[in-house]
């Protein structure tokens, strides 16, 4: 059976922070095979209808139908976010909270859906999200999505809010964090976002904007932001994730954070076999 996690990462990291509905159809087939399939969707991007449910399931056999049912469940619920929160809060000692970086990710939208807009730069349409992630590179927050028509810096306050709350849910200190942020984000919003949480804003700046003597750039620390680089390769990895075909944005958001869960467990589990 194609498998992202092992079974029992699944069973014991992830099920039991996901809801028993007492509405609605009840799961018949084991649910860490549910799970398993849902994984398997995120993973090879493959459409709902193709997939291979007899391969997935090794007693009772789910429609596809019934896999996305249970999903956008799920998603509609908010239970893959909360899932993400309950696993950031038990791992906190495998992360490297010495610092962070944050960027932003334009994502071509396929079949368009909610906050979906053209992105000249990219020359499509297109959902942007802001991301967060420790020193490591492992993915801490992720912004609510907005659509493409925008810069990464709007309404920057507002997403950085969404970002710190997840942080803060996951009972992660943010004053004295500090954070990376390459030029794109030189505005006084988002220095202003940062300080209102205590964060040491280390972000490049614009030539654009000038140079101003109130603020400063580490350029050492700075240096170390390519590891956000190698998480958005990381997230890349994920074909549902690379282009987005979710007309709604709880199925996308859903998405991500599922991606969060496996880049954390399997970092977690490798460094628990060394």
């Amino acid at each position: 059976m194609y498998k992202v996690l092992d079974k029992d990462i699944i069973k014991i990291e992830i099920l039991p922070h996901l809801p028993s509905g007492k509405r609605g159809f009840e799961v018949k087939a084991n649910k860490t095979e549910v799970i398993n399939a849902i994984l398997y969707k995120l993973k090879t991007g493959c459409q709902w209808a193709f997939l291979p449910v007899k391969q997935l399931f090794s007693e009772v056999v789910l429609s596809w139908q019934s896999v996305y049912y249970h999903f956008r469940r799920w998603s509609k619920h908010g239970s893959w976010k909360q899932c993400w929160v309950r696993l950031l809060k038990e791992n906190k000692p495998s992360l490297d909270l010495s610092s962070g970086d944050v960027d932003g990710s334009h994502t071509p939208a396929i079949r368009g859906g909610e906050e979906v807009a053209y992105q000249g730069r990219k020359k499509k349409k297109t959902t942007n999200s802001i991301y967060l992630t420790d020193r490591q590179g492992i993915p801490l927050a992720m912004s609510s999505p907005k659509s493409g028509n925008h810069t990464d810096v709007y309404q920057i306050e507002e997403s950085m809010d969404d970002i710190f709350n997840t942080m803060r849910d996951a009972e992660i200190r943010l004053d004295g964090f500090f954070l990376n942020a390459d030029a794109g984000f030189d505005c006084k919003s988002f220095r202003s976002a940062c300080e209102r949480q205590d964060i040491i804003a280390n972000v490049a700046f614009n030539p654009r904007n000038g140079f101003s003597d109130d603020y400063f750039l580490d350029n050492e620390m700075y240096e170390e932001r390519y590891s956000i680089e190698r998480t958005n390769a990381w997230m890349d990895s994920f074909r549902s994730l690379l282009n987005r075909f979710d007309t709604t944005v709880a199925s996308w958001e859903s998405f991500n954070y599922i991606a969060f869960m496996v880049i954390l467990l399997k970092k977690v589990r490798k460094r628990e076999k060394v």
